[in-house]
This record gives structure tokens, C-alpha cells and sequence, in this order.
């Protein structure tokens, strides 16, 4: 080890990088040296009457469906694009807190954001971004994050098609030459699918369900046969008959 790699390490900490996946449904920060070390809810739970922040992600996901008058849990992004700038603001610092970098630290940090939002939310969200002490914030479409994450190369002239289903809206963008050469939000995705769940059951057995609930019971339905619906898929088949009688129910 040679003098300089000695005289730099104790001063690591000092800066580096951390990326944050700022979605409808959660959001995951990825820091560095360590890997996804926050990948919690997009939530925030907030006073009625002074907009106070309790909590922020699991947390504040622990309280929807329970809190009293006082208090309301939110979500600060709906449908890809920001419902409201000061919370998502306190929303994005409460996480930044949770990593607890140091407060002399000067970090480079990459946001991605939905591809729906405007150039005022952009920056906004480039501000909360430079609250938070980072010496440099850059934002990313999240459809050109996803390409880049599975491992293409869009820096070559072919277009490359992504479909990304988040919480709140499925994006499909088509990129090449390191850009997206159109794209398109469609607001239907996760979130819909719970509401449909909840729908469901209180059309057809008359009984209350909350979203915790029902996105407990879209994750449960659909790995269970993720399996069999792939390789049918695959073989050329149809689902078999208890798929199809459950997907033709919950899409009613």
C-alpha cells in the first residue's frame, strides 16, 4: 500500500457517490461501496394542521389506515409526476437522513425521476437534491436508468424498447445514441392494480380491504403463478382454468 492510498482512506468518508430511485411506490437509495441500503415506501405521514412530517417510508407505511384526525399519511407522487413539491422535499430529505452521511460530506448524487415530470419539478427536485449537501446532482429518466441497469449499450444506434411498470405508471420509451427517442406514460400500473383488488372484493363479497392488503394479495396471486403462466407462455398455451377465471374476475 503505497503512501498516498494510506492518506486518502481515512478520508473516504469525506465524499463519494449515492444514487436515489425516486418512484411512485418507493424509493430505493444506493450508496457506493455498500449497494441498495434504503428501498422503503414513498410515503410520508404529515400533520393536518401545521403539515409537520412524523415519518417518512416504512414507517409512515405502518401508520396508513391507522392514524386519528390529527394526522394523514400521503403519497407526495402520484401517477409519475409530483402532487406535492414540500413534501416530496421532506420526504426525499428524511430518507437522506437515514443514511446518516456525514454532514461534512460531499456526495455525488443521481435522482431518477419519472419521465411525466416538468421542467419546474425537475428542478425542484434538483434543489432538495443540493439541500441535502451534494456537491453534484444530476437527474435521470427512469426508463434510461432501467436500460442501463439490465447491462444495454444505448450508446449504439439501435433502438432499444423499455417497459418499465412501476407504482403509479408503466413508461415505455424507446432509446438509442445515449437518448430517448420518444416515449410514452400510461397511468395505469401497481397502484391501479391494488385499487382493482379492493374494488373486487367489495363488489363481490361485500367486504372492506385496505391497500396494505391488497398489495399483499397482488404480490402473493402473481408469484405464486409466475411459474406456470411464464412456461405457458412460453409453450404457446393458454392459462390454465383457475388462472383464467381469476384474471377475468379481477379485470372485470
Amino acid at each position: 500500500m503505497n503512501i498516498l492510498s494510506i492518506i486518502k482512506k481515512p478520508f473516504s468518508w469525506l465524499s463519494g457517490d449515492i444514487a436515489i430511485d425516486l418512484g411512485t411506490a418507493n424509493t430505493l437509495i444506493w450508496l457506493r461501496g455498500k449497494g441498495v441500503i434504503i428501498n422503503e415506501p414513498s410515503i410520508v405521514a404529515r400533520s393536518v394542521h401545521d403539515e409537520k412530517i412524523f415519518a417518512v417510508g416504512k414507517e409512515a407505511k405502518e401508520m396508513v389506515g391507522k392514524t386519528h384526525k390529527d394526522i394523514e399519511t400521503i403519497r407526495p407522487l402520484r401517477d409519475g409526476v409530483i402532487a406535492d413539491f414540500n413534501m416530496t422535499d421532506g420526504m426525499l430529505q428524511g430518507f437522506i437522513r437515514k443514511v446518516e452521511l456525514n454532514r461534512i460530506a460531499r456526495v455525488r448524487m443521481v435522482i431518477c425521476v419519472p419521465s411525466g415530470v416538468t421542467d419546474v419539478e425537475r428542478r425542484a427536485v434538483k434543489d432538495s437534491g443540493e439541500r441535502a449537501n451534494a456537491k453534484e446532482v444530476y437527474l435521470i429518466e427512469e426508463p434510461v436508468a432501467a436500460a442501463i441497469g439490465i447491462g444495454l449499450d444505448i450508446s449504439r444506434p439501435i433502438g432499444n424498447i423499455i417497459v418499465d411498470i412501476g407504482g403509479g405508471t408503466t413508461e415505455i420509451a424507446v432509446i438509442s445514441l445515449n437518448g430517448v427517442a420518444t416515449k410514452e406514460s400510461i397511468r395505469i400500473a401497481g397502484d391501479e392494480m391494488d385499487d382493482a383488488i379492493v374494488q373486487w372484493f367489495r363488489n363481490e363479497h361485500k367486504l372492506e380491504i385496505g391497500l396494505p392488503t391488497s398489495e399483499s394479495i397482488k404480490k402473493n396471486c402473481w408469484l405464486s403463478n409466475a411459474d406456470e403462466t411464464r412456461n405457458n407462455f412460453c409453450k404457446g398455451k393458454r392459462p390454465s382454468k383457475w388462472n383464467s377465471q381469476y384474471y377475468s374476475s379481477f379485470f372485470r
